[in-house]
């Protein structure tokens, strides 16, 4: 019965037209002068990599000499507990109720690395925060200072459809790229992101673009004949195939193994597939955006 509703989704997924909101264009980057750039990793399906992506990039870029500043937004706080530990008292929910910017509460966690970690207190920081008319445009604002210290900005978001501060950091980036696990829910969970990304493209940030999709825990080796139909679904789409990247993130234990020790993937296991991995989506992710060190 599960494989029979998975063809039916397949079949749904080869065959649907999204609405024109859904279209975006290829990443255009700003002409001229390097500026900085604000970056979203995000999908509204949890367990599709969203956090490890955001923690492998940010070392990736770090390591390569971009000042990279890495914004834990997840109530979760999975991203926070897998950097080095810093004391409690600067973290994302100061920024959530706009009593500190980020450059006020970031800290160092590496070289040309550093972090707006969240603590316990992010959780009533973001109901607070939802019911703020201008909540929205809390991290925009929360920017100042950052141009001519950061190359880049990357907000690790939580799943939650309903959470002020993912809504808000797509508000403030310049793109968002998202992570995509080769299975019905994870579309699922990617389609209902694009709307949002189209409301707040529509209504509060007019640069916000896609970067891209890259496809987590999958390898065109594995054997596994669904994973492989699907993404050649995806490929095929009119509107989802373009923006699908072509580095794909394989299984490996080194990255679990990695984020416990508090250690970067070159650090803990530098010949690794999961570096490999990550290092070459860097790359690409780079090439999408034409960046190039301040």
């Amino acid at each position: 019965m599960g494989n029979i509703m998975f063809f039916m989704h397949m079949i749904c997924i080869k065959n649907m037209m999204l609405p024109m909101h859904f279209i975006f264009p290829t990443f255009v980057p700003t002409s001229g002068q390097f500026t900085m750039q604000i970056l979203t990793i995000a999908n509204r399906k949890g367990g599709v990599g969203k956090t490890t992506s955001a923690w492998a990039i940010a070392h990736s870029l770090a390591n390569r000499g971009y000042r990279t500043l890495l914004v834990d937004c997840d109530p979760q706080r999975n991203l926070s507990l897998i950097l080095p530990q810093l004391p409690p008292d600067k973290h994302i929910g100061l920024v959530a109720s706009s009593d500190a910017t980020l450059v006020e509460v970031m800290e160092l966690v590496g070289p040309q690395l550093w972090l707006v970690q969240a603590t316990e207190a992010i959780v009533a920081a973001e109901k607070v925060l939802g019911t703020q008319m201008d909540y929205i445009m809390v991290l925009r604002n929360s920017l100042t200072g950052l141009e001519g210290r950061m190359d880049y900005v990357i907000f690790d978001t939580s799943p939650s459809p309903h959470s002020p501060l993912a809504a808000a950091a797509l508000t403030a980036s310049t793109a968002t790229f998202i992570p995509v696990h080769p299975e019905y829910l994870s579309y699922e969970g990617l389609t209902s992101l694009l709307d949002v990304v189209a409301r707040v493209k529509k209504s509060f940030n007019p640069g916000l673009q896609v970067g891209g999709l890259f496809l987590t825990r999958y390898s065109s080796t594995y054997r596994k004949r669904l994973h492989h139909e699907f993404v050649d679904m995806l490929r095929q789409h009119e509107v989802l195939g373009p923006l699908l990247m072509h580095t794909t993130i394989r299984e490996n234990v080194s990255l679990a193994e990695a984020q416990v020790h508090r250690q970067s993937l070159r650090e803990y296991a530098p010949k690794s597939n999961a570096c490999e991995d990550y290092e070459n989506l860097t790359t690409e992710l780079l090439a999408r955006i034409s960046a190039s060190p301040a």
